[in-house]
């Protein structure tokens, strides 16, 4: 009833529209484009957490910012750009290779092989950067001789290895999913992986801070935990 007639005294008064959802512009790592979407409605922008964060210090509208990497983030709250960032999933890196496997890979270490053409995320792109950590943990830095292609983000790894493009590609084991039916995945040891966390923060010059406050609550809720956990991510 109060609502009612609040809803008719904007009517003759022109209260301000409250933002929905649908009104958010969330900033998200491609990673997340399979599970954000169905966890809360907004206008979404994937890409590396890299570009997000550039564009944000351009002064790009946005309302949130979700990252792969605690790095960009907490960066951009040094500057006052986002507020105080949190942790919300973490993920595992793997090994992808096409389904019919032409160069007959069977471990981490075949990628040592000649001619063994290998995809991986551009430096600076979280995946990139955890990518080289991962090589550095095993001791197969060398195998970076053989990287024919450096991506933008996980996703475009993902492409390249399915459309068969690239022997193996590194890639968070969430991406795997999607494409299952198209890809072989190699497991990468525990002890050396390194330690993927994502954060999500609120864009300070917001002007749907309640409703990009609201978002980041659904992600850290009950329903959000629930579709990050079916995704494959880690919960903090």
């Amino acid at each position: 009833m109060r609502a009612a007639i609040a809803a008719l005294a904007c009517l003759g008064l022109g209260c301000p529209a409250v933002a929905s959802a649908d009104d958010l512009t969330v900033f998200a790592a491609s990673s997340l484009k399979n599970v954000f979407p169905r966890i809360a409605p907004a206008r979404y922008s994937f890409a590396g957490s890299d570009q997000l964060a550039f564009q944000l210090r351009e002064g790009a509208p946005a309302d949130v910012f979700a990252a792969a990497s605690p790095r960009y983030p907490q960066e951009l709250n040094r500057r006052g750009l986002v507020a105080r960032p949190v942790t919300f999933a973490t993920n595992r890196l793997i090994l992808v290779l096409p389904r019919r496997n032409p160069a007959g890979i069977k471990s981490v270490r075949d990628l040592r092989r000649p001619g063994v053409k290998l995809v991986i995320g551009q430096p600076g792109v979280p995946i990139g950067d955890y990518t080289r950590k991962i090589l550095k943990n095993l001791g197969l830095s060398s195998v970076l001789s053989n990287v024919v292609s450096q991506e933008p983000d996980a996703r475009s790894i993902v492409g390249k290895v399915v459309l068969g493009q690239a022997d193996a590609g590194f890639v968070y084991a969430t991406d795997a999913r999607p494409v299952a039916k198209h890809v072989q995945v190699i497991e990468l040891p525990a002890r050396a992986q390194p330690v993927v966390r994502y954060e999500i923060a609120v864009v300070s010059s917001s002007k749907r801070l309640e409703g990009a406050r609201a978002f980041v609550r659904r992600i850290l809720g009950p329903a959000g935990r629930a579709r990050l956990a079916a995704a494959g991510f880690g919960l903090p």
